[in-house]
């Protein structure tokens, strides 16, 4: 009998029963943009021994956090689709949501550069409804058969198992380079929507065009968006890689104290509606999950809101045990032949069956439907329901129950969409596929300025973490069909020539993709604000500022050198919230800098403080200082004409230059908040 060996370079592909396989880029479908079949066993086996990979953590989005809600519709969709939790103005489906990173183990930080799960499990009338989207609305391949070698490219490399929690490594690089359809997802990568300040301030995306179908069987395709009423805003690089060290569960813990508090997470659900007869009116393919849909063509149509209220009682039990299933769908909404989608539709049923012990994982509380659910399965691990009578159909003995919905109609029965298929049984994609770029370049042309040199900065990091020269070359050759200068941005990072100029790339641009335009209009609710205090602090002053914030829904904690009280400037004293050494600036919004002469002199000699005020102004936050609080400015080194001239506050600098009332300092710094961030900045490194 043959031993298992690794296979030796220049051997031909096999499956796992030495079947030589000709093609394993592309599933096997019936013409090229037609539905993936099932009998594709080299498809089948390659995700089956992928899925089966991890024991019993998750595979991907292993580290993720959780809460329970409610969804409700702003109007009737009965227009386009007779799902039943989209059919009455104002009526609450309950919900649970996981937000979750791809490529870390669950012990990893919360801000690695990452694509980031939202994942919303819909508990509906008609059954449950799975949402399974990313924070980004495009994917790095279209086939899902690629899914496998995707995952093991950015997984940690196999010989060290690192890097934990990050994709700045030669295999993953390698892949992208070797595989250009990434390239779209590669731009929203290395963009600052891979660092969320929040799971509460990102958005989210169904990825894949779906359907929505009438109960007369019309169909519509789809494109779901989630949009956060905090608005859309990230962190900068340096601050994701400090914020890791000081707290790694900083998202988890922004979500669970934001619900907590009271200050419950909001969404906008929209979507974007396609007649069936429009499936071909644009210049890229509509099944291609590596496209976005640009909103200037086709607008985002708020159709609900969701609302996140409860926080689990049981990790384990609840964010640790849910299952999500991208084909876990109700009647109204229907697949497309995406086949990233169809890849996906068997991946996951097929990955929790070993993750959660057996087929009965429907039965664990947060997986239950709430709907009623009446079938002849039986037995398995983990079964917890006692089972009487018949268990098979058709029967007498049981009454022939349970029994077919009906074949005649009726509301409340999913029927799949009517849709004609034919076609060769082939291994070959769409030419209508094969645009990697276009949508790339309109990505960036998209980006303000800021934005664009954050990308360029974030390549430059990640390739730079290659050994591969080659790897990186090909990678900068790949950009360079994007735009020059990002190619060359990149290129001169790494020491590398610029690539020759690729002609006639595309200059339109979509300002919906930058974040510079996805601010929110909500105030400043739930933004952390650090005052910096010592012995001899203006307290009346602190309170002041404090209260007109907290008003207004931020959350300001005091900061001084230890735990406990200082003395104020009339022997009051103010309690401490938090000790200085235990914070990090990169843990709030904005900071504030006490008035108080023998205050603003015990900050400046204290380091920590120093570097807290610095970190904060490199990273673009918001200032305040008030009265003396400058010198703690001018002892951090940033440059005087922030906060000594008429322009502070178009830097968010913003100080009371003794004759503003601690009132008006924190409405300026209000105001400021609401811009997250000023990045332009004199000497600002991100």
């Amino acid at each position: 009998m043959a031993q298992f060996r690794a296979a030796p370079a220049h051997e031909a592909l096999t499956t796992d029963q030495g079947v030589r396989v000709d093609d394993t880029d592309n599933a096997l479908r019936a013409g090229t943009r037609g539905p993936t079949l099932l009998e594709d066993f080299h498809n089948r086996e390659k995700i089956t021994h992928f899925d089966h990979e991890r024991i019993p953590e998750r595979v991907v989005h292993a580290r993720g956090a959780g809460a329970y809600g409610y969804f409700e519709p702003y109007e009737s969709l009965a227009e386009y689709t007779c799902a039943d939790f989209l059919a009455e103005s104002g009526r609450r489906t309950p919900v649970f949501v996981r937000f979750s990173t791809v490529q870390g183990p669950r012990g990893s930080a919360d801000t690695v550069r990452d694509v980031r799960g939202f994942a919303t499990k819909f508990y509906t009338r008609e059954g449950n409804y799975d949402l399974v989207g990313n924070n980004m609305p495009v994917f790095f391949i279209q086939d899902a058969i690629k899914f496998p070698d995707f995952v093991h490219a950015v997984k940690m490399e196999p010989h060290n198992e690192m890097p934990t929690g990050a994709s700045a490594h030669d295999t993953f690089w390698d892949f992208c380079s070797l595989q250009p359809e990434s390239t779209h997802m590669l731009m929203w990568l290395m963009s600052d929507r891979a660092i969320p300040r929040s799971f509460r301030m990102m958005q989210g995306f169904g990825v894949h065009t779906f359907r929505f179908v009438t109960a007369d069987g019309r169909g519509t395709f789809v494109k779901f968006h989630w949009k956060p009423r905090l608005g859309v805003n990230s962190l900068v690089w340096d601050e994701a890689q400090i914020a890791a060290g000081r707290d790694p569960d900083f998202h988890r813990r922004d979500l669970w104290e934001a619900i907590e508090s009271g200050q419950y997470p909001e969404w906008e659900l929209g979507v974007q509606l396609v007649p069936e007869n429009d499936e071909f009116a644009f210049d890229f393919d509509l099944l291609d999950a590596t496209k976005i849909i640009p909103e200037e063509q086709v607008p985002v149509r708020p159709i609900g809101r969701m609302v996140l209220d409860r926080n689990p009682q049981n990790f384990f039990a609840e964010t640790e045990q849910v299952a999500f299933h991208t084909a876990n769908v109700v009647p109204g909404i229907d697949f497309t032949n995406d086949p990233l989608l169809q890849g996906r539709n068997f991946s996951y049923l097929d990955t929790q069956l070993i993750r959660l012990g057996g087929p009965n994982f429907s039965q664990l509380p947060v997986n239950r439907p709430i709907a009623d659910v009446h079938h002849n399965h039986r037995d398995g691990f983990g079964q917890q329901v006692i089972h009487p009578g018949t268990n098979y159909f058709p029967n007498s003995l049981g009454g022939g129950c349970p029994a077919h919905a009906g074949s005649g109609g009726g509301p409340g029965v999913f029927r799949h969409y009517a849709q004609r298929v034919d076609g060769e049984k082939i291994r070959v994609r769409s030419d209508s596929f094969q645009d990697h770029y276009s949508q790339a370049t309109l990505f960036w042309n998209s980006m303000s300025d800021w934005e664009k040199r954050h990308i360029v900065e974030a390549f430059r990091f990640e390739l730079g973490k290659v050994d591969s020269v080659q790897v990186r070359e090909r990678m900068v050759g790949n950009l360079a069909h994007v735009n020059g200068d990002l190619a060359a941005g990149v290129a001169d990072g790494l020491g590398l020539p610029a690539p020759d100029p690729v002609p006639g790339l595309p200059v339109t641009a979509s300002p919906a993709l930058s974040q510079e335009n996805l601010r929110s209009s909500a105030g400043i609710r739930t933004r952390k604000v650090a005052v910096l205090v010592a012995d001899g602090t203006d307290t009346a002053q602190v309170t002041a500022v404090r209260e007109r914030l907290t008003t207004a829904g931020a959350i300001v904690e005091v900061l001084a050198a230890k735990d406990g009280s200082v003395r104020g400037t009339d022997n009051d004293t103010l309690d401490v919230d938090r000790a200085l050494p235990t914070m990090a600036s990169v843990l709030y919004d904005a900071v504030v800098v006490a008035d108080g002469k023998e205050a603003v002199g015990a900050l400046a000699a204290d380091p920590a403080a120093v570097r807290f005020v610095e970190e904060a102004y490199r990273h673009g936050k918001p200032l305040a200082v008030l009265g003396e609080g400058t010198r703690l400015l001018s002892e951090a080194k940033l440059p005087e004409a922030v906060f000594l001239g008429s322009s502070a506050p178009d830097h968010g600098v913003i100080t009371s230059n003794g004759s503003a009332s601690a009132e008006d300092v924190a409405d300026a710094l209000a105001a400021a908040l609401e811009q997250h961030r000023f990045p332009h900045r004199p000497g600002l490194l991100n």
